[in-house]
């Protein structure tokens, strides 16, 4: 079986790694990939955004199934454009997709199916948005409508804080057309869950919960990363928590997007905040978290691929889809500087066992794997505890070396005091 995975960050390299498990699997193509991923699949230099060169490549190599990875091809519409070709994809489509591609559309689908999430109001000219902020209750959030690398919002502890973010958004247009529209929403306090589902439209089967870490530097402190780690299960996340969120949340977007005639199949990721008020949808993703994947599929004890193809033929209900009551921990190592300014091209020394090593931000150049990124990879651990599976991460960390490298040393510190 010739499978073809689109992207080239560590989740896609969790995600390979994964597939490669499945035994009918005879050619594996990552497109792009990057320089640590070339070990387990063949990299092909055809970029996640260049549908038409996927779409060729596909029937090139009579790919039997695609899995589209990254939110930007699935918000262009890749996984309509191989179905057109036959090609079966997990991942949703075009329609599905803009549940991540725009904010407002998301916020107004919760309203109008009244899935609970932070109150808001959607701006389309920079001047309405100061006028409101003028009053707004402080701290607020503000978020551009479309993709911004995850890195489109603004938490403002001020009033100045705001209006200079609405002014970065619509006026400076640092995420360019993404921030044409904005979304101010309420500030919303509780603990934070990451939750992965596998949906085909018809069934909701929920993957293991976990905790991200966002900010760059220890204590939650420096500015927003795509996510410097993540451990899993996340603590806040009881039995009864999950019961509620799948009875107000999963089952009501799952059907909500049906009766918009949006079905969606694949990987649906809820942003979700444990507020006094219960759970609430702080975002959704249109597919895996990143970092989050580096955690929940070292803990799937079944076959990803055959659960991706249950997905795609609408009969996720029959798959076997079962997880490990062990915990796992991702520490990410980044090139310093990064998420601003930071130098690449150092040499990457890994270990001898790199099975759960995901390479994001790498190339190979004169033969040695350097780095090529601001993330550059994660190191993830399994144990039998939250606290073991943390001390092994780390214990592998200083087995990996490049110049320039810098994690975080408190990742699962927040849930291991949850723990308590």
């Amino acid at each position: 079986m010739k499978v073809m995975v689109v992207g080239g960050g560590g989740r896609e390299h969790a995600i390979v790694k994964k597939i490669k498990e499945n035994p009918s699997v005879t050619e594996l193509y990552v497109l792009p990939g990057n320089g640590g991923m070339a070990q387990d699949a063949v990299c092909v230099d055809i970029g996640a955004k260049d549908i038409d060169g996927m779409v060729a490549f596909a029937k090139e190599k009579a790919i039997d199934f695609a899995v589209v990875a990254p939110d930007d091809p699935l918000v262009l519409g890749a996984v309509d454009a191989l179905e057109a070709i036959g090609v079966p994809c997990f991942g949703p489509n075009k329609d599905a997709a803009i549940l991540e591609g725009s904010k407002v559309f998301s916020k107004n689908l919760m309203k109008k199916y009244g899935i609970p999430t932070a109150a808001y109001e959607v701006f389309d000219k920079a001047e309405d948005a100061l006028a409101y902020l003028e009053t707004a209750p402080i701290p607020t959030v503000i978020k551009a409508d479309g993709l911004a690398l995850g890195k489109g919002v603004i938490i403002a502890e001020t009033r100045e804080q705001a209006k200079e973010g609405v002014k970065t958004i619509m006026e400076d247009k640092v995420f360019g057309a993404s921030g044409d529209h904005i979304v101010v929403e309420e500030f919303l306090t509780g603990p934070e869950v990451s939750v992965l589902a596998f949906t085909d439209g018809k069934t909701m089967i929920p993957m293991v919960s976990s905790m991200d870490h966002k900010r760059a530097l220890d204590g939650d402190k420096g500015l927003n990363t795509g996510g410097m780690g993540t451990v899993a299960p996340n603590p806040y996340y009881t039995e009864a928590v999950a019961e509620e969120c799948m009875k107000t949340i999963f089952l009501p977007t799952m059907d909500a997007m049906n009766k918009e005639g949006r079905t969606f199949k694949g990987c649906l990721y809820f942003g979700l905040m444990l507020t006094p008020n219960g759970p609430k949808v702080i975002e959704y993703n249109c597919r895996f978290g990143d970092p989050e994947t580096q955690v929940v599929l070292p803990l799937l004890e079944s076959d990803l691929l055959t659960i991706m193809q249950h997905i795609a033929k609408g009969t996720l209900a029959e798959a076997e889809v079962e997880f490990s009551k062990k915990s796992a921990c991702c520490v990410i190592m980044a090139s310093e500087g990064y998420p601003g300014k930071y130098e690449t091209g150092y040499e990457i020394t890994l270990p001898a066992d790199s099975s759960r090593i995901f390479v994001a931000g790498a190339k190979i150049k004169d033969g040695k794997l350097v780095t090529g990124g601001g993330r550059v990879l994660g190191v993830t651990e399994v144990a039998d505890t939250l606290a073991e599976a943390v001390d092994k991460a780390y214990a592998t960390v200083k087995t990996v070396s490049f110049a320039n490298a810098y994690y975080r040393k408190d990742i699962g510190k927040k849930a291991l005091a949850a723990e308590v």
